[in-house]
């Protein structure tokens, strides 16, 4: 029941080995980190990854960007959000992970240059900048309601090393959407300094709220926004990810050109994936329906259980599999996290993990089953609030 993958030296160091010596001892324990969906009870189609077998899996004939086929799907996918990408602007990855690295490869030089990193967000940033020699500098989101940039921040962490700006979209773990307005600026700033902006859009398809999706536009800077199956059609054991590139045409031939060349040495994609992109990624909306309609039950019904913990504040989340959760600030995050494993046998991150950058937070998922959900969530809640 825990989660699939521990970061490892990312995780927090008590947590971390209490929940080695809880795996060792053979413990049940209600895993409200839990972001793998082939492991939360979702219901997937019978024959869903019956599109891999396809005989034309069994001829290699590599493409760099990937076969114009896939490209061509993935295409089709963001036109469904309402966004315009030619098959041709599309590079398939084997991940979003290996997205970032081919990125980084792309923009940075090793030991010297920087992208600018939001916080709170996910570790994984530090650990895949550092994988490639770069540097992460950190600019704030800031909450008042909301969570919005704090863009005095990126002015002052900009530097003459800085090759990208990132930004997630909805964020994970906040939750939120960086608003048309934002993204404009954000991509004005860009273009002024002559850097890219990375957009990760891997959770735009779970929705919360009524607000409005700001991702779907392009913008006057190069532009590289990422998707990938893990989380579009719930797959994350089918291995395939996207980079959309978008922006002035002189700038995304030049990125284009020079990504095809990384990509050549690598062909990490697999063929049959690819083959089987399009029919995944139509038979997989069952899954992403399924997934949207769990975090929005459980979204709903962590709210209501909160309304009898008046000193614990769920923040709005506006989108994505992510909540968090403001505690009263009577003990550090990671001793009220660790008192809940050991003695309430629940599992969930405390804020610090994300770079919150205050106590009290606590992060959770919204993907566990709903019973489990539900009475693990009244654990955390009862100490939090005592």
């Amino acid at each position: 029941m825990f989660s699939s993958r521990v970061p490892g030296e990312l995780e927090p160091n008590r947590v971390a080995r209490a929940v080695r010596r809880a795996r060792a001892d053979g413990r049940s324990v209600i895993d409200l980190t839990v972001t793998n969906p082939t492991r939360a009870g979702i219901h997937y189609p019978p024959g869903i990854l019956v599109p891999l077998s396809d005989p034309a899996s069994v001829s290699y004939d590599p493409h760099a960007r990937g076969l114009p086929g896939t490209r061509a799907a993935v295409a089709c996918e963001y036109a469904r959000h309402g966004i315009t990408v030619a098959p041709d602007g599309i590079v398939l990855t084997a991940s979003t992970s290996e997205a970032y690295s081919l990125l980084f490869k792309l923009l940075c030089a090793p030991a010297g240059d920087a992208v600018l990193v939001p916080v709170p967000s996910y570790p994984l940033f530090d650990h895949l900048t550092r994988l490639d020699g770069v540097r992460s500098i950190s600019y704030r989101l800031d909450y008042h309601g909301r969570w919005t940039i704090d863009f005095e921040s990126i002015a002052a962490a900009w530097s003459s090393g800085v090759r990208a700006v990132l930004a997630v979209s909805p964020n994970n773990p906040t939750g939120s959407i960086v608003t048309s307005d934002e993204l404009h600026r954000l991509a004005h700033i860009c273009a002024e300094r002559g850097v890219p902006l990375i957009l990760d859009e891997v959770f735009m398809d779970y929705p919360l709220t009524a607000h409005p999706a700001a991702s779907a536009t392009s913008f006057d800077c190069l532009t590289f926004r990422l998707g990938g199956l893990s989380k579009s059609v719930g797959l994350p054991q089918v291995k395939l990810g996207w980079i959309a590139v978008q922006g002035p045409d002189g700038l995304v031939s030049a990125a284009l050109e020079r990504l095809e060349l990384i990509c050549d040495t690598y062909l990490s994609v697999s063929t049959p994936v690819q083959a089987a992109a399009a029919a995944l990624l139509r038979d997989g909306t069952p899954v992403r329906e399924a997934i949207l309609d769990r975090i929005r039950v459980n979204d709903a019904a962590l709210r209501r259980l909160a309304a009898a913990y008046p000193s614990v504040d769920v923040l709005p989340c506006e989108a994505g599999w992510s909540v968090v959760l403001r505690v009263p600030v009577t003990r550090g995050e990671e001793a009220l996290v660790l008192d809940l494993l050991e003695q309430d046998a629940v599992l969930i991150h405390p804020g610090f993990f994300f770079d919150f950058p205050h106590e009290a937070f606590l992060v959770g998922s919204l993907l566990p089953e709903p019973r489990l959900f539900h009475e693990g969530m009244r654990h955390v809640l009862e100490r939090a609030h005592a």
